[in-house]
């Protein structure tokens, strides 16, 4: 069975934005294009990227990198049942975000390495496979 990969939403930011671990990721979706390796996207992610971006760059510049990561090898997993019941659990054990709960409790679903750059996530590292991409330096 190939291996499987969730990007968090902070690993789209790094592709995207050039920053250091651009590459881990760039490698993954390699792998992904040769079918080596299966990445999937959570709905939430979406969400994120287009409201960050907008907030930052306008809507235009959203709409835009809404375009770009449709055009990832990867497939995107929206909500069930299942899938908000785990991101439940998660939120109710860990301080994370909503966002990160789902994300996760759809790495869980799917068996995926969740490749993040988020510290947030952190906490989930004993229950989940991560793939921590390199924090940004003097950021906090």
């Amino acid at each position: 069975m190939a291996k499987s990969y969730i990007l968090d939403t902070s690993a789209l930011f790094t592709l995207t934005s050039g920053e250091d671990g651009s590459d881990m990721v760039e490698d993954i979706l390699i792998s992904a294009k040769k079918g080596k390796c299966h990445i999937y996207l959570s709905f939430i992610s979406f969400a994120e990227i287009y409201y960050i971006t907008w907030q930052k760059k306008g809507e235009s510049a959203a709409k835009e990198l809404i375009i770009l990561v449709k055009s990832l090898p990867a497939q995107r997993v929206d909500s069930n049942e299942r899938i908000t019941l785990s991101a439940g659990r998660i939120k109710a054990n860990h301080r994370l975000s909503i966002s990160d709960a789902f994300i996760a409790a759809t790495a869980l679903d799917k068996g995926a390495v969740l490749v993040h750059k988020d510290p947030e996530l952190e906490s989930i590292s004993g229950h989940i496979t991560t793939l921590q991409l390199p924090y940004k330096r003097g950021k906090n």
